[in-house]
């Protein structure tokens, strides 16, 4: 009997989690619309999404780098402010959100140094978000891009 109610309490934990994280307005698809977006160079992140992953959060970036060829990296973790690793990004190992109402606030480190800070912000009607970004380019000239995404 005391097995029944561990395994009920457990499964209960997770659905909460779940149910918690899908009140969340960041949850969901989220497709790059590039008419209202400013940025620099061709790299673009195009379909970003937003899902629950048992405890946290896993956000999956598709997207094409500067010369065209695909790209995708996978982030799991939560809006703790605490690194999380970061899989399939040639410029970030490790990842950080944290979470402010409909603001996050990111930064990415590579050899334990900040390379990208940024915010992402989700609009009052929930169906755009806004991901201002500052970064470093290769000859040291700041960066600051502007991509706005429509929810799918």
């Amino acid at each position: 009997m005391k097995a029944k109610t561990i395994a009920l309490t457990i499964s209960l934990v997770f659905v909460a989690a779940a149910m918690g994280f899908a009140d969340s307005p960041h949850m969901g698809t989220w497709k790059l619309n590039e008419a209202k977006s400013k940025m620099t160079g061709k790299a673009r992140n195009n379909t970003v999404v937003y899902a629950p992953e048992g405890d946290q959060i896993k956000i999956t970036v598709d997207g094409v780098d500067e010369n065209g060829n695909p790209i995708h990296n996978e982030w799991t973790g939560k809006f703790d402010g605490k690194d999380y690793p970061v899989t399939g990004d040639a410029n970030a190992e490790a990842r950080s959100y944290t979470m402010n109402g409909r603001t996050l606030i990111l930064k990415n480190k590579k050899g334990g140094k900040v390379v990208l800070t940024g915010r992402v912000v989700i609009s009052r009607d929930g169906k755009s978000r806004t991901v201002t970004t500052t970064a470093t380019n290769a000859q040291g000239k700041k960066i600051t891009n502007v991509a706005v995404y429509d929810k799918q």
